[in-house]
């Protein structure tokens, strides 16, 4: 390298699923920071101040001290570029909106080269903050302008567009709490909940039980309203119109003022409030027939109140906000346009993005504040004289949390209106004076039903209590169990031997005699219920979330080794068994900078790493190494060994715990004392029985799954390896 600060990135990689380095997607970079090896933070003049000038939220950054200010202190005493790096990375993501925390820098054994890796909640979010922090980092090091705001503003915009919205990331956090595994469908808001057939999906505020029928009822408002009010919930009278001058004769038939909005319109789009004479209806006529899908729209009695939204989940209200009039004070030299910038857009809380609770005003773009505006006398262009006060909206703005003044037969009206519509989810807007006292009491009303209601106001309200919505969400999701978490049994093997690929085989076969739907993805390809619907390799990430997507599949083996980990991650999160054969070889992993049986030994680990608690390992133990794996599983450990003098089995045997072995070529499963004899070597098809340690790591994994032990010996028994190893692919199979 020419330039002694310099740093080269020499690869990136998006590491999807647990790996080396955490449980969760990172983004992995090698470094080469050449010279920049002899010239550690504290010999670099300048470079602390100007990275906590222009990034002052790495002071939030712990980093190894384990406290606030702990980076600072590293930077100060002297650390090197790449961790330097990983901070950085870190801090921008923060700043463009995209939180997270989790980084770790370690060097190889070649001088100057590291691998970085760092969190990221989207790939392409990830890689352009890895570039941004890169030049921020060498801008700071040799002392040349950086436009901090403009490459915040960049990320900032990718943000936006390929990270999941609030509403969404909200239900994802709280199943994430719940420890139920999480898959991103699209680049948008579809997630999937759990995995195979245990699996739920939401589209924002829509589930999968969300009826499409309920949502065109919803859409359309007088039958909305027929449904509401045979069923004793208060609506407001009214009738469909299909011109403007049936329009004023049915306001005046209803008694003014009255409301007009779209037929099939929602979330308030289209709607004018308090209409009192013939010229505004007309008018707000016009605005509701080019909102909605037809010329006919709704005339309705005006409800006097602030405007609510409760939101339903499930049969009951999880949270309700409120909406409030707007105004605007005239100066005497400012237009309408500008004295809403100057005294309700400055509002910190208002905003474009999703992020915001409350929304820009901007009268210049809304016929319903131009009409508002047009019966006070004004345009948006209008110069109010000083101390004149004016009317922007009337309703809106529901971002005031209340949920804790709903009157019990308020939200007793408005969960059964979700019911009556047919939603599982809605968004209820009422309008009423006093939300805790019943509708009825003051001529309240529920004037709309709405699907896929927004989640923001309740999340982030502008006063009030946040409310746990997505929590909400996800127990109505998952309400079968208090401890559902949408997981099927999943299996996951290790090693490159052959015995790892035949030992995904056969505890697929155990497994489909035990009356479940079963995936295996191996080295082999892909393979439902034992026929191979791919001859691709399955040890791919890729092929592997096939299986965890698929409807049908009711439990899962995979199949990984030391460098599928280092280069995709597992394809799921956690696994009930996870089954390591051998360690593999340093030489298949070295051009990945795994030089040492050590190295390698932390790629395998990541296998018992991710075993549920409630799970096992099931080791190989007649490989040392393999054995040493033993203590970082959270849960038991299952040795099998060819031999039944193992000195390791018959120390874990011997502590109570459990071991599969061979005895005059019989398969023994024991625990201590007891002992349960499988089957004979002899009743083993002959291409099966070639691997015998196979049969024993399949014996092993299917006694943790509590495989009774007659079906065990039936699969191991029918497997036919040479008969699948030769299977042709089907043409047209879907996984």
């Amino acid at each position: 390298m020419t330039n002694k600060k310099d740093i080269e990135i020499l690869r990136v990689t998006h590491l999807r699923g647990p790996n080396i380095w955490t449980y969760r997607p990172v983004i992995e970079a090698w470094l080469d920071i050449g010279e920049l090896e002899e010239f550690p933070s504290n010999t670099l003049p300048g470079l602390y101040e100007r990275l906590t000038g222009w990034l002052p939220g790495l002071v939030e950054h712990r980093c190894g001290v384990g406290e606030r200010g702990g980076f600072l202190e590293r930077l100060r005493d002297g650390t090197w570029a790449g961790h330097i790096l990983e901070h950085v990375v870190l801090e921008v993501q923060n700043m463009a909106g995209m939180k997270t925390g989790f980084g770790k820098t370690r060097s190889t054994a070649d001088r100057g080269i590291y691998k970085m890796a760092f969190r990221t909640r989207d790939e392409i979010v990830g890689r352009a903050a890895l570039q941004a922090g890169h030049a921020l980092l060498l801008a700071a090091i040799n002392d040349t302008p950086f436009d901090l705001k403009a490459s915040v503003a960049e990320l900032t915009e990718l943000v936006d567009r390929y990270c999941l919205g609030p509403s969404t990331a909200s239900i994802v956090d709280a199943a994430t709490e719940r420890r139920i595994p999480s898959i991103r469908l699209t680049e948008g808001n579809l997630v999937q909940f759990g995995h195979g057939a245990a699996q739920r999906r939401i589209w924002t505020a829509e589930t999968d039980r969300t009826s499409a029928i309920g949502e065109s009822i919803a859409s359309d408002k007088d039958l909305t309203k027929t449904l509401l009010a045979s069923c004793g919930v208060p609506v407001p009278e009214g009738a469909i119109v299909r011109n403007p001058a049936d329009a004023w004769e049915e306001a005046q038939d209803i008694g003014l003022p009255v409301a007009i909005k779209p037929v099939d319109g929602n979330h308030g789009r289209g709607v004018s409030l308090n209409l009192m004479n013939e010229a505004d209806v007309h008018a707000a006529y016009a605005i509701a027939s080019e909102e909605g899908d037809s010329s006919a729209v709704l005339v309705e009695r005006f409800v006097p109140g602030n405007e609510h939204r409760l939101l339903v989940v499930g049969q009951k209200v999880v949270a309700a906000a409120k909406g409030e009039s707007l105004w605007v004070t005239g100066d005497g030299a400012s237009t309408i346009v500008g004295l809403c910038d100057s005294q309700i857009n400055v509002d910190p809380r208002r905003g474009e993005s999703e992020e915001h609770p409350l929304s820009l005003v901007k009268p210049q773009e809304s016929d319903e504040i131009k009409l508002d505006l047009k019966r006070q006398g004004f345009t948006p262009e209008s110069v109010p004289q000083a101390g004149q006060k004016v009317l922007i909206q009337l309703n809106g703005n529901v971002a005031d949390d209340v949920t804790d003044q709903v009157h019990p037969d308020v939200a007793y009206m408005a969960a059964l209106a979700a019911r009556v519509v047919g939603l599982d989810i809605a968004g209820i807007d009422l309008v009423c004076e006093d939300i805790a006292r019943p509708l009825e009491e003051q001529r309240g009303a529920i004037i709309e039903v709405n699907a896929s209601p927004g989640l923001l106001a309740h999340i982030k309200p502008a006063q009030g209590q946040p409310r746990a919505v997505g929590q909400a969400i996800v127990e109505h999701l998952f309400a079968d169990a208090a401890d559902a978490t949408g997981r099927i049994p999943l299996v996951g093997v290790t090693g490159t031997s052959p015995e790892a690929a035949l030992v995904t085989r056969l505890v697929g076969t155990v497994l489909n005699h035990s009356g479940k739907h079963v995936g295996v993805a191996n080295r082999d390809g892909l393979f439902l219920d034992g026929r191979r619907v791919t001859a691709k390799d399955g040890t791919r990430f890729d092929a592997g979330q096939r299986l965890l997507i698929n409807r049908t599949v009711q439990a899962a083996v995979f199949e990984s080794n030391a460098r599928t980990i280092l280069l995709e991650g597992l394809p799921y999160d956690r696994c009930l068994v996870g089954i390591v054969t051998d360690m593999g070889k340093v030489a298949e992993v070295e051009d990945l900078y795994v030089r040492d049986d050590d190295a390698l030994f932390n790629v395998v680990r990541s296998q018992v790493d991710v075993v549920l608690s409630d799970g096992a390992a099931v080791l190989n133990a007649e490989d040392a190494q393999v054995v040493e794996l033993a203590g970082l599983s959270d849960g038991a450990v299952i040795f099998y060994a060819l031999e039944e003098n193992n000195a390791v089995l018959q120390q874990h045997r011997a502590a109570g715990k459990r071991v599969v072995f061979l005895r005059d070529q019989h398969i023994v499963m024991a625990a201590g004392s007891e002992e349960a004899p499988l089957l004979g070597l002899a009743k083993i098809k002959p291409a099966t029985v070639k691997h015998p340690a196979a049969l024993l790591a399949a014996a092993a994994a299917s006694w943790a799954l509590d495989v009774p032990t007659d079906l065990i010996c039936a699969g191991l028994r029918t497997h036919d390896a040479a008969a699948q190893a030769q299977a042709p692919a089907r043409a047209k199979a879907a996984v």
